[in-house]
């Protein structure tokens, strides 16, 4: 198999939501597919990542997200996890059987095979992604930030049940964290590039034009305190 792992170790050096439209993607995106688009059951948006380092990002919890993958290719080389949340690793253990992939994760899991840390940089498609340690709705939550796309997880989102245009992750269960999380979104804007225009989040929508503005919108948003769900 082939295998990269961790590069190196590096780091990356308004809320008008009813204005802003998606922009068309650009020529230049990556190939990546949401192998559990079509779920009818609760789950994670799982990417597959086509390229020079064929990428699962997150596992899902959808039954037959193998059999989705196989659809674009016979080979996975890495599946590497935001979190592990049930919604993001339940077929974790089927996706390992049937396609031995590299396991990243920034926790430990019984599969992982590399650890994460903050600074890493992996190779996820034909992007080299560097790791931005994201806790507050989960406690080993990573985003991952190349010069064009963010795979956000669930601390930022495009949208979801609670908002159609920047969102965050939940705070409101045991373990959970509002400040953190509020902290992960402030060191995520720190550290993504200028010109990031592909968002692929663990829930909602994919999202492709002002990253940031999206980004800057969900800090606006947690700022407030006020509970995603209200009562």
């Amino acid at each position: 198999m082939y295998h990269l792992g961790v590069l190196t170790k590096k780091s990356l050096g308004g809320f008008e939501p009813t204005s802003l439209k998606p922009l068309p993607a650009t020529e230049s995106r990556m190939d990546v597919h949401n192998v559990t688009e079509d779920a009818e059951s609760f789950t994670c948006n799982a990417y597959l990542a086509l390229g020079e380092r064929t990428t699962l990002v997150d596992a899902g919890a959808m039954a037959g997200v193998v059999d989705v993958v196989r659809e674009y290719t016979d080979d996975l080389d890495a599946v590497v996890l935001t979190h592990q949340h049930g919604d993001h690793v339940q077929q974790l253990d089927a996706v390992c059987e049937a396609f031995d992939p590299e396991v990243y994760a920034y926790g430990p899991h019984p599969r992982r095979t590399s650890e994460l840390n903050d600074g890493d940089t992996v190779l996820i498609g034909d992007e080299r992604c560097d790791v931005v340690y994201t806790p507050g709705h989960a406690d080993d939550h990573v985003s991952l930030v190349s010069e064009h796309s963010l795979f956000s997880g669930d601390v930022v989102v495009h949208d979801d049940g609670a908002f159609d245009y920047g969102s965050f992750g939940r705070t409101d269960l045991e373990g959970q964290s509002r400040e953190r999380l509020i902290e992960s979104i402030r060191d995520l804007l720190d550290r993504l590039p200028d010109g990031v225009e592909h968002m692929y989040a663990g829930h909602g929508g994919v999202f492709h034009g002002d990253v940031r503005d999206v980004v800057e919108t969900a800090l606006d948003r947690a700022e407030k305190r006020e509970p995603k769900y209200p009562e």
